[in-house]
């Protein structure tokens, strides 16, 4: 079967020298459509164009005039659009036109584009130097002075892919024309050429039910979308290439040559059940529970719009918790299982903790869990230790992992994976598990990645106490492979998955460049007879912005002097995505739905 040839749209050409550069680059496997903004009759005086022209159509490739680049769809039927690529080089809408107006252009062009472009396809942009407004330009202008083209793509749901330098002297033939084929050029010393793929959509965000077993019973929890929606990429099956499933693979293959690893198929709920009340809803994920028997009094949560629409159900809160670590059934792993000598037991599976906003520091993340039986001695515990940064050593070969002996609980920080401390053991973190990576930011990070504890029972029915190795699979998979933010780890672009095909493990190559942020601040009273913590405010934002905002910083704290209860708060919120087309009016319009979340749930006055 022939091949068909991939089709390439030119738009705002000029004497059309760049059209024959391409086909004369890429003629036998490209079929070139051209168009100019100009009628034929204006170049029916240009000797250069003309022939330009005439090689083209004498090629077999397309030319036509008088095309408005913000409005393709017009110009070519459905059954002749799904261009692979589209070129725009060094557009501008007149000299008199002023920074704005060229702006408006970028901004109507890829709009225009998502109407014709396949599925798959790009779009080139050719921008002199220092137009662009990206870190590429040297040197950067401010801002406010640039095109925003990464911006302005963003308002069509289209991310900025890469970045090349355009080399006049590697565009064999062109000759760059000035603003409707004048005869002054732009200047083309350090200009960039600009790549642009369409991202993967937003996806609305409503909290929603999902049924489980839970000690016996039938339950239905309602469950924030951004969880629920992640809790279904089984992340870790046996079909997946993900790299969380990788580095676990890999950690059992490296514990497994100094033990007898018994990998768990058992599976445990997403909720438990605090008996003792001990838990925090300010550290973690507290979820309203429905059973099957009505006899719990409803009460309605304002952490969960539209509780109250199901009549049929009746919801508890206060009890129910979305697990913080796979440690919260560890009596119950180990009460029903025997450990040979020198056996691990390994489990893995999710995890969630409420935290505040970083791309550093994710809420929810693949937990690997080892558990050894000790002994009188204490052979196994080091044997087990040492094996352990063998084995992180080996995977992360260019960071450094270090353990920091822990004399005492150590404090919770956002690095920490919460342990809980509370059932018939008790839990003595003895090491810190660390990783520190080059290359986040152009800084090293520390990430804390897993604790290694002791487990003392509490009850006489089991006899044995043992060694708990608790690991962050996201942070790591992180870390060995210089992924700079968590939420990649979960978004849905095939780019994504397709790097580590395979099972492989290497360095990821972002496919979302410079990707636009957006601040925002937003003042608030805070009520005088409610506490406010602020981890309140970062989870109501994470869950009202999709998990776009970024960071939230405390700008003002201000105290009325006539009423000193009166407290009035500033924060200043960064949204940004990085693998998605975050555009300023969503980025707005989240904000203005957070401002009323945080006057529903928090009873706060907005300023």
């Amino acid at each position: 079967m022939q091949r068909q040839l991939a089709r390439f749209l030119l738009v705002g050409e000029g004497n059309f020298s760049f059209s024959v550069y391409l086909y004369k680059a890429r003629g036998c496997d490209t079929h070139i459509i051209a168009t100019c903004y100009g009628s034929e009759e204006s170049i029916s005086e240009q000797a250069f164009t003309k022939s330009n022209v005439q090689f083209l159509r004498d090629k077999g490739a397309e030319v036509y005039f008088s095309v408005n680049c913000t409005k393709l769809k017009e110009y070519f039927l459905p059954a002749t659009r799904d261009f692979d690529r589209i070129y725009f080089n060094f557009p501008h809408c007149g000299k008199k036109g002023g920074i704005k107006k060229n702006r408006e252009l970028l901004a109507k062009f890829f709009c225009s584009c998502a109407d014709v472009l396949a599925e798959k396809g790009d779009v080139h942009v050719a921008l002199c130097k220092g137009q662009g407004g990206t870190p590429a330009d040297l040197p950067v202008r401010e801002w406010h002075n640039s095109w925003q083209v990464a911006e302005m793509a963003a308002e069509a749901g289209f991310i900025l892919s890469g970045i090349e330098p355009f080399n006049i002297r590697d565009v064999d033939g062109y000759q760059c024309t000035g603003y409707r084929n004048r005869d002054k050029s732009f200047c083309l010393e350090g200009a960039l050429n600009h790549i642009f793929t369409r991202s993967v959509p937003f996806l609305p965000s409503q909290p929603s039910v999902c049924k489980m077993e839970l000690e016996g019973e039938s339950v239905s929890c309602q469950i924030p979308q951004m969880f629920l929606e992640k809790i279904s990429r089984n992340y870790l099956g046996i079909h997946s290439k993900h790299p969380v499933r990788t580095i676990n693979e890999k950690l059992m293959d490296g514990l497994g040559r100094s033990f007898a690893v018994q990998k768990a198929n058992s599976s445990f709920p997403l909720v438990f059940k605090d008996r003792t009340a001990s838990l925090s809803s300010d550290a973690f994920w507290m979820v309203p529970v429905a059973k099957s028997h009505p006899e719990i009094k409803f009460l309605a949560s304002r952490s969960y719009p539209g509780t109250d629409e199901d009549q049929d159900l009746s919801w508890t809160l206060g009890q129910y918790y979305l697990r913080p670590s796979l440690l919260v059934f560890l009596h119950s792993i180990v009460k029903q299982r025997d450990f040979p000598p020198r056996s691990l037991l390994a489990f893995s599976g999710l995890a969630f903790k409420k935290c505040k906003i970083s791309v550093h520091v994710p809420p929810i993340f693949h937990e690997a869990l080892f558990i050894c039986a000790l002994q009188e001695d204490v052979e196994d515990a080091q044997l087990l230790v040492e094996s352990l940064m063998a084995t992180l050593n080996s995977l992360l070969p260019s960071s450094e992992v270090k353990l920091d002996s822990l004399n005492q609980e150590p404090e919770i920080s956002q690095q920490d994976i919460f342990l809980p401390s509370y059932g018939p053991f008790l839990l003595s973190p003895k090491y810190a598990v660390s990783v520190s990576c080059q290359g986040f930011d152009s800084n090293p990070k520390e990430f804390r990645v897993g604790t290694i504890s002791t487990v003392r029972w509490q009850l006489s029915s089991v006899h044995q106490n043992a060694l708990c190795v608790s690991l962050n699979l996201d942070l790591l998979a992180m870390c060995a492979c210089d992924i700079f933010d968590w939420r990649m780890l979960w978004t849905s672009d095939e780019r994504f998955a397709g790097q580590f095909s395979g099972g492989r493990l290497g360095v990821f190559q972002n496919f979302s460049l410079h990707p636009p942020a957006y601040g925002h601040n937003i003042s608030f009273w805070l009520p005088e007879a409610e506490t406010f913590r602020e981890i309140q405010l970062h989870t109501i934002a994470r869950c009202v912005s999709l998990e776009t905002v970024v960071s939230i910083q405390l700008l003002d704290r201000y105290r009325h002097p006539r009423a000193p209860h009166a407290t009035s708060l500033c924060y200043r919120l960064t949204y940004q995505s990085c693998d998605k087309a975050l555009s300023r009016p969503l980025a707005a319009a989240m904000q203005m739905s957070l401002r009323e979340e945080l006057q529903r749930s928090l009873r706060v006055v907005v300023r």
